[in-house]
């Protein structure tokens, strides 16, 4: 079956219902092109979407599910998976909530149920509050860590889609001290194995890797710092000897215009900060998070809850539509390789 028209099952988490979520997600299920690429359906609540609907002054009709396989994935009827019964009639917009907090978590909980058991090809998450989620015990400092965590896997891969750039992390959520001190020859190693296995994975034969330069002008041969000289080079020598295509260490401050024009399939960014700036510059609403190393890709919009504007009928579901589009489209490219 050729890509253009497989149409994976994506499933779409409705996030904190006391953000945005609930409008974006409702957004999104109405935009006619998502459902051209995928399949989708939302894992939510009827009852905050029906609210959002009114806020968004949107007519939806809702069709309650409870297996994907149940969906009828029809344009202009949202198909929704819920997880219990809540008191949703309690639920406060732009509130830090314990309800909101575990319905947010039931949601993730369930994509990952369905992910294991092969019933989903994908996940696109709406934004979850932090705070909220730990006033009902969760340890993981975001999506990225649960689903991990969840669903067991060794590693969980950040990569930015942005255009023609796809930008992956040595670390994430840690202090810029501690990013530094943790961006190792070993480290940096790792991912840039990673990074070839899951880019291959998706359809990239020998894929180009740059990586990234910690330091100001790569630390001009150790004046501004040498872990471009005892960790970065090793790091790219090593990989080159396994056989791998990357390059680097390459100056932070002219790789990433370079990898926007293509040239690159990847680039590895040092810190969480050093891409993210690049990415979200370059388009703020479609730079879009994906996952990779799940059994599942899974994907999310790169805003938060934002609940200044919650339950206002203004938030922009743009992200949530191209991080929906984006995860879809890797789906497909991991379902034709895997046909092929």
């Amino acid at each position: 079956m050729s890509e253009s028209k497989f149409r994976p099952v994506t499933a779409i988490t409705m996030g904190d219902p006391a953000g945005i979520g609930p409008e974006i997600t409702t957004g999104t299920m109405l935009d006619k092109e998502l459902h051209e690429v995928c399949r989708p359906f939302v894992i939510g609540s009827i009852a905050v979407l029906q609210r959002a609907a009114n806020v968004l002054g949107k007519d939806v009709r809702f069709r309650r599910i409870n297996d994907p396989a149940e969906a009828k994935y029809e344009f202009g009827t949202i198909d929704v998976l819920e997880t219990g019964d809540y008191d949703t009639d309690s639920i406060r917009w732009g509130e830090v909530q314990e309800l909101c907090g575990r319905m947010a978590y039931d949601f993730i909980k369930k994509s990952v149920e369905l992910g294991l058991a092969g019933k989903v090809d994908a996940v696109s998450t709406a934004p979850i509050h932090k705070q909220a989620i730990k006033l009902i015990g969760v340890k993981e400092p975001g999506h990225t860590e649960i689903y991990q965590h969840m669903t067991n896997s060794r590693y969980a891969l950040t990569m930015f889609s942005c255009h023609k750039l796809r930008v992956f992390f040595v670390s994430r959520h840690m202090s810029l001290v501690d990013a530094c001190h943790y961006a190792t020859k070993d480290v940096i190693l790792q991912d840039v194995i990673d990074i070839d296995h899951e880019l291959k994975n998706v359809g990239i034969e020998n894929p180009l890797i740059a990586v990234a330069g910690l330091n100001p002008h790569n630390g001009d041969n150790g004046l501004f710092g040498t872990e471009e000289i005892t960790d970065i080079a090793p790091a790219v020598e090593a990989a080159k000897e396994k056989g791998i295509n990357c390059v680097g260490p390459c100056p932070a401050d002219s790789v990433f215009h370079i990898g926007k024009s293509g040239k690159y399939d990847a680039i590895l960014s040092l810190y969480h900060d050093q891409g993210h700036i690049a990415c979200k510059t370059l388009d703020f609403e479609k730079s879009v998070t994906l996952t990779f190393g799940l059994p599942f890709i899974r994907s999310s919009v790169d805003h938060g809850t934002a609940f200044d504007i919650a339950g206002k009928g203004i938030a922009d579901c743009v992200s949530l539509i191209e991080s929906t589009k984006v995860v879809s489209e890797y789906a497909s490219r991991q379902h034709e390789r895997k046909s092929a």
